[in-house]
């Protein structure tokens, strides 16, 4: 179950250290190796998103997610994405910011610098509403009551993650944005970029989490009539119909992971820039970070680790809402990826934990109560 599942990233590894060796010796190896971990401690809680999206497809997407999917995430974000950032941001066309990042590479790393502010507002904002539409909804399971008991009353207004999220990013546009942290540590005015990236990232959720969210309804409504349709069969004998909308909610999911992922990689290839500017190894060593994180996803859907552990999903989603903070915040100050990795593994790891110790008080409620049934069954008897 392991090698078939992490196979691809071994693989993948060993391949990307190779080139590595051959491409700069065993220094390059060496950054390789770091961006790796980098990538992969950043977004372990984006793979216990994905994993809680992607037990809803079937074999078929799932299958694509590691295969498009990956190439998406390694080429497009870790890849691709930088030179678009240069080519927009420095108004260059896409061949002269690839020629830029192969031959200047300390003016590409401050173009990148420069563009920080919207990336960190359009990420932090996509990030923050998928932390406020999990916090605002009514849960049969509670990690953090609490905190979640209260919020989940408020979530009943309509349009509160929006009015909150639109607030924030107001704040933020007239505190942090009009200091905005630039290369070589000079600070500049960015308010109105920062206001149309943020603003921009909150359409993006609202349309790419609107659309999956209506298929995926649709989905369950079909399912629904499938079943209904399959007792009717039972009972008559005729032919059932086929569920006929799987594949525009498995699509409209997929695109919703890759949106997420982009999202999430944002910090991830801004904190590269503070190990190495030399694109071809940030593309390597973000590329096999990215190949165990969709490994990873996939292995905690087949082993059913979510039903397992049911606070990973609360602790992932509010390990999203600490790094839409942290992205906000580094628009101005600049903040050690070390941090940000572990703020994610902390609240992870907490949430793991609360989770072990929920299992086992509910087996050791269920001994008791299996104990008095038997001691209720012996004393009848006599």
């Amino acid at each position: 179950m392991l090698l078939k599942t992490f196979g691809w990233s071994f693989a993948i590894t060993a391949v990307g250290l190779a080139v590595a060796v051959l491409y700069g010796g065993w220094e390059a190896f060496g950054i390789v190796a770091i961006l790796s971990i980098l990538e992969i401690s950043l977004s372990f809680d984006n793979a216990v998103v994905n994993a809680g999206i992607l037990k809803k497809m079937n074999a078929f997407w799932q299958k694509i997610f590691l295969t498009v999917g990956v190439l998406i995430a390694v080429f497009g974000m870790r890849l691709v994405f930088p030179v678009v950032i240069v080519a927009v941001t420095a108004k260059k066309s896409p061949i002269d910011a690839v020629n830029l990042a192969l031959t200047d590479k300390d003016q590409y790393q401050q173009l990148v610098t420069d563009a920080h502010p919207a990336i960190a507002a359009f990420g932090g904002m996509f990030l923050l509403m998928i932390f406020l539409d999990f916090i605002f909804e009514d849960r049969d399971i509670q990690w953090l009551r609490w905190i979640e008991r209260p919020l989940a009353k408020l979530g009943k207004v309509d349009m509160l993650a929006v009015c909150i999220a639109l607030i924030v990013l107001l704040i933020t546009s007239f505190t942090f944005a009009t200091h905005a942290h630039q290369h070589g540590g000079a600070h500049a005015d960015k308010a109105q970029t920062v206001l149309i990236s943020g603003i921009a990232g909150l359409i993006t959720y609202m349309v790419v989490g609107g659309l999956s969210g209506y298929f995926e309804d649709k989905l369950e409504e079909e399912e629904e009539r499938e079943h209904e349709e399959e007792e009717e069969a039972a009972r008559t004998g005729k032919k059932r119909s086929a569920v006929v909308l799987a594949g525009q909610a498995a699509f409209f999911m997929f695109l919703y992971l890759e949106v997420l992922d982009a999202s999430f990689s944002f910090d991830g290839v801004i904190g590269a820039f503070a190990i190495t500017n030399d694109i071809v190894l940030m593309a390597l060593g973000l590329g096999i970070g990215a190949m165990y994180v969709r490994s990873l996803t996939v292995y905690l859907v087949r082993q059913g680790t979510l039903d397992d552990y049911v606070y990973l999903e609360h602790g992932a989603h509010y390990a999203i809402g600490a790094l839409a903070v942290i992205l906000m915040v580094t628009i101005q100050y600049q903040i050690n990826e070390v941090i940000t990795g572990l703020v994610g593994v902390v609240l992870i790891a907490w949430s793991f934990w609360s989770s072990v110790r929920r299992n086992k008080a509910l087996a050791e409620a269920e001994g008791k109560a299996t104990g008095s049934d038997e001691k209720t069954e012996i004393s009848s008897g006599v």
